[in-house]
């Protein structure tokens, strides 16, 4: 196989172009017949083949893919190039910021700042801060996206800057829709091409984003999952993305969805089988001959909940249905031809009684589906919509089950729940195992109503998130129900907190044009935003009556949104109990106005004349919904997306300079220079030994990476909050640790810093402290680290098994490096945890078979130096000498530098020295 491009690369003719590409078919006659890969891993072949004559790519990683077949399972790990990059402001913003950074050194180094720019393409959708502040009016967007851009000006000056300085760089602005429905409905292309000496090369279409929803455009056909910020900037810099072959999940579908029942039911079906069957780390492939009549707006909205069913992806192979939605959403007939005849020729096209092998299965009937909500705080805890009732009854009874803390805090890296006006109380960025209040009903005085505010009391219903607002089944459902409520006379309870966020300007206009969204203004569910809002926690404020009442009364009140996350305290923090559910629910059981009422039996209010109401009467039926979903056009796709990176006028107005480097003001307390590339020269030095390094800090086992990494709120007691409070910004505009992500002063500090961390250097104290020695003062982590730099002494940290376990964090890593840590020494790492510190210059050693911390008698006192670096070899042993008042120890500790591309990495510096030296 060493000759594979050679021996693979063909072509097509595709409406009198030719198009050049790898063949899969071509490859299967050396490595045996593969027709039965999962598609999924006929992607990453696809890969492997096009990189072949890449060291990074050796002919055993193709082999490897192939031969996958026999076991359904690998143990092979395999550099892997996407085509593109999916940003969030949030999570994006600090690898801007080191773009930005990269520049400014080349530009010292006496090369044009130009050079530096995205060698894959990067588009960045700025979606994650608006706010539901305003509702319930005509002008709630307009006063929403005012606050917003007051509140973010120092980050959306940078990210507009961004937007005209670098190649290979675009930005969607705030206000335009969310950037997985962006992806879905503009960005793919199913087969990607590129032009390369005067060819075009044609290739699947894949990404990898910063967001861990980017699993949404699986639906599409396209490969594509959420990574941590070193992941996608080595993407961003053309580096490959380190992964083992993973196991495949088939998925069979038969049947159909019985009248009534929605995708938002179906995608909650299958994440509570997908999380029982067990799927982390795997991939899911869709099968069966249940897909020819499932839309694809349905097959996106159950790809996006892949992180909620714990899988790395939830995939759909490409047939008639995917050529029917690029149609609508107007993409160019010529790129539909070409997905087709492409994916035909590669065996990528899903034929009909396919069955591909897979490493397990499992089946679902959607006939068997039935109206469900998930809650009251796990996405996979499924409710059927007439258990509701006496479900929420037993919750007053005791504790249910509830997500991991690690899971938590995954979600709040990504961004939200950051300025709802009600932090929990603990400082910690969610609540958690209070049992569920047993107060007593208030009576409210509100808007000139005055109610009773029961336990079970509805306080905020919102169609939000894209995993909903996507499908214009579900939406034009919620307006068509919304129409024959209002006819009806039934009215939203007034102590709900009413909110329409969609991810796309054109749900907009095909509500308008199916006459349905003054429906919904009617009762409440007026545009608040296009962005994540309340699905990421950016829900705003409840009014002041409601919070009151919530507080006094001790209630459990709920909210009702169609959303993916539903973790306690994610919403809101005085909302205990969050359910998921379609649209058309989320407006019913606004008019409900309680979760206690069984929607499937007790009305939901009477009509003028007195009349009972129940959800059966105003439910639209399928052929009123298809009706509706018929005045979706695809000119409204083509007008939105034609400006889609213009912004509006406030966007527009922001005055940033044309200049090639930033400029950065000291004065920021969001975006600063980072120091990473200080000093640096045209070539990387010899590494240098570590002598007599002090240990920061020791710890356990499966140290995780939101323990390393800063993540949540900011104590104003902690580094980083007597920081910031140094800097003029009072604890109330704290923000979080990821809205300032793009601050390495705040970072670092927030390193280690983790409420729950454990160093073993110091007895019975939990939170990021540690012991400086030899003073033998007790203090934080940040302060001990300082003051080590100040004597110019290096640093280890010392671990145990399974260090840097959980989801990966660019900040774990990069944190590290900033305190002055050179080497992390443990019994066993997270795989992409080490490729990570790596990644930053920080060397990853282990210890010996059978030692450890424990047999070593390590105490935190002692002083560590490592030889050998100037002559390290992937998978090599280093001699490292641990010294204390008692003597020395004397060791050879595994280095875990595994590859060749890592160890250039390593001697560099890092990934970023490693590639702006080669952009010289």
């Amino acid at each position: 196989m060493s000759n594979a491009p050679g021996q693979t690369l063909t072509s097509l003719d595709v409406n009198g172009k030719t198009f050049h590409y790898y063949s899969l078919p071509k490859a299967a006659e050396s490595l045996g017949n593969i027709d039965k890969l999962p598609m999924t891993l006929k992607v990453l072949l696809e890969n492997q083949l096009r990189y072949a004559d890449d060291e990074s790519v050796a002919d055993e990683d193709i082999v490897a893919l192939a031969e996958w077949l026999k076991a359904g399972k690998s143990t092979r790990e395999i550099g892997y190039r996407p085509a593109r990059v999916l940003m969030q402001d949030f999570t994006g913003v600090p690898g801007v910021v080191d773009l930005a950074a990269m520049r400014d050194a080349v530009k010292k180094l006496g090369a044009k700042a130009e050079r530096i720019n995205p060698l894959s393409p990067v588009d960045l959708v700025i979606d994650h801060s608006v706010m539901v502040d305003h509702f319930g009016d005509k002008s709630a967007f307009k006063d929403n996206v005012a606050i917003e851009m007051e509140r973010n000006q120092e980050r959306y000056e940078f990210l507009r800057w961004g937007q005209n300085a670098f190649d290979n760089f675009r930005v969607v602005p705030p206000g335009t829709g969310i950037c997985h429905q962006v992806n879905l409905e503009y960005l793919g292309k199913t087969v990607w091409t590129k032009e390369v000496d005067g060819k075009t090369y044609a290739f699947p279409d894949t990404l990898v984003g910063t967001d861990s929803h980017t699993t949404m455009i699986n639906g599409l056909g396209i490969l594509g999952w959420g990574v941590g910020g070193i992941e996608a900037e080595a993407a961003m810099l053309g580096q490959p993305v380190s992964m083992l072959i993973p196991e495949v999940v088939g998925f069979k579908l038969t049947g159909k969805l019985n009248e009534g029942i929605t995708a938002t039911d179906l995608v909650l079906t299958v994440t509570q089988m997908l999380r029982k069957k067990g799927v982390v780390g795997k991939f899911v492939e869709f099968y069966g001959d249940g897909l020819k009549d499932l839309p694809l707006a349905d097959r996106a909205t159950i790809a996006n909940m892949a992180p909620e069913y714990g899988a790395t992806c939830g995939f759909f192979p490409v047939d008639d249905e995917t050529l029917n939605y690029l149609r609508l959403t107007g993409r160019d007939e010529d790129q539909i031809e070409l997905v087709k005849a492409y994916t035909q020729a590669q065996g990528l096209w899903r034929e009909a009684g396919a069955e591909p092998t897979f490493t397990d299965t499992l089946h679902l009937d959607m006939g068997e589906v039935e109206a469900s909500l998930a809650g009251p705080k796990r996405p996979q805890d499924r409710v059927a919509l007439s258990d509701m009732k006496a479900t929420f009854e037993s919750l007053m009874g005791g504790e249910q089950p509830d997500a991991s803390h690690e899971e938590k805090a995954k979600w709040t890296g990504e961004g939200g729940d950051t300025a709802i006006g009600a932090p929990p109380a603990d400082g910690e960025a969610y609540t958690s195992g209070a049992d569920y209040r047993t107060g007593d009903s208030q009576e409210v005085t509100y808007d000139d109503e005055t109610f009773s505010l029961n336990h079970g009391a509805v306080v905020i219903a919102a169609i939000t998130s894209c995993t909903n607002t996507s499908n214009p089944s579900v939406m034009m459902a919620a307006g068509l129900l919304a129409r024959k409520a209002k006819a009806k006379g039934l009215n939203t309870k007034p102590w709900v907190k009413t909110s329409l966020a969609p991810g796309s300007k054109v749900v907009t206009d095909y509500l308008a044009a199916g006459g349905v969204q003054e429906d919904l203004d009617a009762l409440g569910f007026n545009l608040v935003g296009y962005g994540c809002t309340t699905c990421i926690g950016n829900s705003g404020p409840l009014p002041e009556p409601i919070e009151k009442a919530v507080n006094e009364g001790d209630l459990t009140v709920a909210s009702v949104l169609s959303g993916n996350r539903n973790f306690e305290g994610r919403v809101h923090p005085l909302v205990k109990t969050n359910w998921l559910a379609s649209p058309p629910l989320v407006v019913a059981y606004a008019l409900a106005g309680n979760v206690r009422k069984d929607l499937s039996q007790e009305p939901l209010g009477q009509d003028q004349d007195g009349n009972d109401v129940y959800l059966k009467d105003i439910w639209p039926s399928q052929a009123e919904i298809a009706e509706a979903v018929e005045k979706v056009k695809t000119e409204m796709y083509r007008k939105e997306y034609a400006e889609v990176f213009d912004g509006d006028a406030t966007w527009q107005s922001i005055e940033v300079p044309e200049s090639e480097v930033y400029a950065w003001s000291k004065d920021s307390t969001y975006i600063q220079h980072p120091p990473f590339f200080e000093d640096m020269e045209k070539e990387p030095k010899p590494v240098e030994d570590i002598q007599d390094a002090r240990i920061l800090a020791k710890l356990g086992d499966s140290v995780t990476t939101d323990h390393i990494s800063p993540a949540g709120s900011i104590k104003p007691d902690s580094p980083a909050g007597k920081y910031l409070q140094e800097h003029g910004v009072a604890v109330k505009d704290f923000n979080s640790y990821g809205s300032r992500r793009g601050n390495h002063e705040v970072m670092m500090r927030g390193t280690f810093a983790n409420v729950r961390i454990r160093n073993e250097m110091l007895d019975d104290v939990e939170g990021g402290y540690t012991r400086h020695v030899p003073s033998g003062e007790q203090m934080s982590i940040y302060d001990a680290a300082m003051k080590y730099a100040e004597d110019a002494t290096p640093l280890v940290v010392i671990a145990g098994k399974e260090y840097g376990t959980g989801s990966s964090r660019d900040w774990a890593a990069k944190g590290t490096r900033l305190l002055g840590v050179r080497a992390v020494i443990t019994e066993s790492y997270e795989r992409i945890h080490r490729s990570n510190l790596i990644g930053m210059g920080v060397l990853p050693l282990q210890f010996p078979e059978g030692e450890s911390r424990e047999s070593l008698g390590l105490t935190g006192d002692e002083t560590v130096s490592v030889e050998g670096l100037a002559d390290l070899s992937p998978g090599g042993s280093v001699k490292v000498t641990i010294k204390s008042d008692k003597g020395e120890k004397k060791l050879d500790a595994l280095c875990r530098i595994d590859t060749a591309n890592e160890l250039e990495y390593y001697r560099h510096g890092g990934i970023l020295h490693y590639v702006l030296r080669s952009m010289l």
